[in-house]
């Protein structure tokens, strides 16, 4: 259960997805054009979009929104549009000349075998394994005969787009319980199966979301919302979170409520156990960021008296700061949180005098941010965020520091894999040229050796990285990765993508990226900028991007785009920027701010109406990075950069690509639909201005790899093509 409060509020926020079948059509003219003025056109024609007289009152100001009905993703009225967008996209793309071609390489560099760190559970190990093009990956079983499937995704469904979301196995090493999702949509269903026999048993337990699987005795912990409404299961709000404990072979209608918050329905409550099942610890949060603290003694409990006795003692009981049990020792728990360390520390809390002013503090706070802790062969093992990359580095149970262990390079390490009274650990390795690769770790001598290496059809060597630092607008230092072929020549006309997130204290670290091979292979540039509102440098460059502060990560970003271009790196018209969920707002801002220092802009699953986002699913939760419009306080600053409603008249925009999907309930499609109407009602020039609209996917985990790679040559070929540039897979 290591870290896995940080696993779930990350669900709260971030990540993408999308795609649907091609189509011929034009639709309905509203604004017409052609595609690029860069060589490259093809004649284009928007659907006319329906404009209602839907307006809100904020302190004052009324603020018409005209596009409202396309927020009901379930009328036909919305459904027809959908259809009509996408053929248009789809016609537009279907015309690329090289668009095949690039999906093509896209498949042959996905080709490759890929694993997961092996792990172990009840002195059996396991691993996920894709053979490259499956649209899943497997979960194996290692057996004296060789590997076993306990799970295979592909064969749950005909497209691929049933996805395992999350898993558990019980201690004895008798079940394995695992939710199922749908459609890239975040609900879950459990199930369990019992590992000897292989058998599914009677288990199925629905509307399980932001959640994990935490076993003790005959049974689990989970999370759940009450089941919604059928016409809102993707948009209504989520709220009134509760955990549950399920004794194995009983209806789900009889789990046992452990925690729950009757009068306060945007409290997220996650119940886990350790790792010996001595305590379960409870978070609740109303936010993404900052959680009380609860825990339960569990040593001699049984599951009939979790009916008698609820009763769970508080550790923290507000939510100023993030706190995140690792395991315990005995009657102490480790906890890694950042009350008064922005970077974070270590504490023990005795379960007597669990309170913060009781812990006591045995790894400091230090200029690297401790991303996460890990207790394995009797070591704490934690992975820091160094400069935006990571470093590794080993203590003693007292927290003593022992050493750091010497990474491959630059780079980001993933995940670690071990158990506490075991001497081996796993964990894997990648940068912006290296695909992920496995190391073991001996914790007695602290050597390291590689486990397992990809055999990738893509020449990672003649491909370097390099960071610099760049100042934003007000001064602020702010890293920049580098990414391209060595030897090329910076000639100010390299066709260079620029990526970046900016929110929500997400670290974006150097991670190989397939879909980025593409721009590298042409001759271009792949930019990665670690702006503020992110936390490569702990709770203070997180908060310097929220609230009123916001406007610091669309200034570091466009600085990020003015340095590659004064640099002669690129110019306005061959540079692209992106940007996923939060990022989609950040590149929805970015290009209503600025539309003459971008060619293209892709916004995926982006949050742009800024008014409205804490309406749908979990975006209350985001109130702490955002601010909500109902404050008269922030509805000025929203206000400001809200990219829905600074789109303005006659105004030449990048050529656009907004991309979403029909199940995502995370960032509903809402947000990309009123803005896709708005830039065509509004844009005069002759870059297009398209959405792509995904079916059966959702924020983008589990999608299939076939839906991956073809959303990713559309994106490539629409980039490249729209940037005028030629492309050495074209025929």
């Amino acid at each position: 259960m290591r870290n896995l409060f940080a696993f779930i509020t990350a669900l709260l926020i971030l990540l993408a997805g999308c795609q649907p079948s091609t189509g011929d059509g034009t639709g309905n003219q509203t604004n017409g054009g052609s595609a690029s003025d860069n060589g490259n056109s093809l004649a284009i024609k928007y659907p006319e979009t329906a404009k209602g007289d839907s307006v809100d009152t904020y302190h004052g100001k009324e603020i018409a929104d005209p596009y409202r009905w396309l927020e009901d993703d379930s009328s036909d009225e919305t459904k027809a549009w959908v259809r009509e967008q996408n053929r248009v996209t789809f016609r537009y793309l279907d015309n690329i000349p090289y668009r095949d071609a690039v999906q093509e390489r896209l498949s042959e560099i996905w080709n490759y075998e890929r694993y997961s760190l092996p792990f172990k559970r009840a002195g059996r190990q396991f691993y996920f394994k894709n053979d490259g093009l499956q649209n899943q990956s497997v979960l194996y079983e290692v057996t004296e005969e060789g590997e076993k499937v306990l799970l295979d995704p592909n064969k749950l469904s005909d497209d691929g787009t049933t996805s395992l979301g999350t898993y558990s196995f019980s201690k004895d090493g008798k079940y394995f319980g695992y939710g199922l999702a749908e459609g890239g949509s975040d609900w879950r269903t459990i199930y369990v199966k019992d590992l000897d026999s292989g058998k599914e048993l009677s288990e199925k337990i629905k509307w399980v979301k932001f959640s994990g699987i935490s076993w003790f005795k005959d049974g689990f912990f989970y999370s759940r919302y009450p089941a919604p409404k059928s016409n809102t299961k993707y948009s209504g709000k989520n709220e009134f979170h509760k955990v549950y404990y399920h004794k194995m072979g009983t209806p789900d209608k009889e789990d046992i409520l452990i925690c729950d918050d009757k009068t306060n329905p945007q409290t997220n409550f996650y119940g886990y156990t350790t790792e010996d099942e001595s305590f379960l610890i409870i978070y609740s949060s109303e936010s993404t960021s900052g959680n009380a603290l609860f825990f339960k003694d569990l040593r001699k409990e049984t599951p009939e008296g979790l009916k008698k006795n609820r009763q769970i003692k508080p550790i923290v009981t507000n939510f100023d700061n993030d706190h995140s049990v690792i395991d315990n020792i005995d009657d102490k728990l480790i906890i890694s949180t950042n009350l008064d360390a922005p970077n974070k520390r270590v504490v023990l809390a005795d379960i007597k005098n669990p309170s913060p002013e009781n812990w006591k503090e045995i790894i400091a706070e230090t200029e690297d941010v401790i991303q996460s802790v890990s207790v394995i062969g009797g070591k704490i093992i934690a992975r820091y965020i160094s400069n935006a990359s990571s470093k590794l580095k080993i203590f003693g149970m007292d927290g003593q520091y022992e050493s750091e262990v010497k990474l491959p390079g630059i780079g980001t390490v993933n995940g670690i894999s071990g158990k506490k009274d075991e001497d081996v650990a796993y964990y894997n390795f990648t940068s912006y040229t290296r695909p992920n690769s496995i190391y073991e770790f001996n914790i007695k001598d602290k050597s390291s050796k590689l486990y397992r290496a990809p055999k990738i059809n893509f020449p990672s060597e003649e491909y370097v990285t390099k960071q610099i630092t760049y100042k934003s607008y007000d001064g602020t230092e702010v890293p920049l990765y580098i990414t391209h072929k060595k030897g090329l020549k910076m000639d100010g006309k390299r066709p260079t993508l620029l990526y970046g997130y900016g929110g929500f204290n997400i670290s974006i670290l150097p991670q190989f990226n397939l879909e980025k091979t593409i721009i590298l292979e042409n001759d271009g540039v792949y930019a990665v900028a670690n702006i503020r509102g992110g936390g490569e440098f702990g709770k203070k460059w997180h908060k310097a991007g929220t609230l009123g502060e916001k406007q610091n990560v669309f200034n570091d970003f466009q600085a990020a785009a003015e340095y590659l271009i004064d640099q002669g790196i690129t110019s306005s018209d061959k540079l692209a920027i992106e940007g996923r969920s939060n990022g989609g707002l950040l590149v929805g801002a970015c290009m209503t701010q600025r539309p003459d220092l971008y060619q293209v802009a892709l916004p995926a699953v982006g949050v742009l109406d800024m008014l409205r986002y804490h309406k749908f699913t979990i975006g209350w939760a985001w109130a702490t990075d955002y601010g909500r419009s109902d404050n008269p306080e922030h509805f000025p600053f929203l206000m400001d950069y809200s990219p829905l409603h600074n789109v303005k008249p006659n105004t030449s925009y990048p050529a656009t690509l907004i991309t979403t999907a029909d199940h995502d309930d995370r960032v509903v499609p809402a947000h990309s639909f009123k803005f896709a109407a708005t830039l065509q009602e509004n844009h005069k020039g002759i870059n297009p201005v398209l959405i792509r609209i995904e079916t059966s996917a959702g924020h983008g985990a589990g999608k299939s790899t076939k839906k991956q790679i073809e959303e990713a040559a559309d994106k490539m070929a629409f980039t490249l093509f729209n940037m005028g540039e030629d492309v050495m897979y074209e025929d």
